[in-house]
């Protein structure tokens, strides 16, 4: 089993930039994938940036060029870099451990980006 725990989220000004950071404990298993998601209000949670245990990363398209995802396999950690922050990057962002045993979510951190 994997728990998850995230950190980092807050209120920002357009333009600026955070650092979440995913923290996961546990047994990984080999091939795993570790992924942010968000969920505005009244939307449907999404998938933001994802990177495998190879280091393959994919972004989605609203994302692309303002965020980056990396991991530090020795901290079981994995940040995600978000720069030229926009209101619609507002949402609770949420880290996915996807193990070949199971998923594991964290509780979420919350990113509030003012205009």
């Amino acid at each position: 089993q994997v728990q998850v725990v995230e950190s980092g989220g807050g209120l920002v000004q357009v333009g600026g930039s955070l650092r979440l950071t995913c923290v996961a404990s546990g047994i990984f298993s080999p091939n795993n994938a570790m992924s942010w998601h968000r969920q505005a209000p009244g939307k449907q949670r999404e998938l933001v940036a994802l990177i495998t245990s190879g280091d393959t990363s994919k972004y989605a398209e609203s994302v692309k060029d303002r965020f980056t995802i990396s991991r530090d396999n020795a901290k079981n950690t994995v940040y995600l870099q978000m720069n030229s922050l926009k209101p619609e990057d507002t949402a609770v962002y949420y880290c996915k451990a996807a193990m070949t045993y199971g998923t594991y979510w964290g509780q979420g951190t919350q990113v509030t980006v003012s205009s």
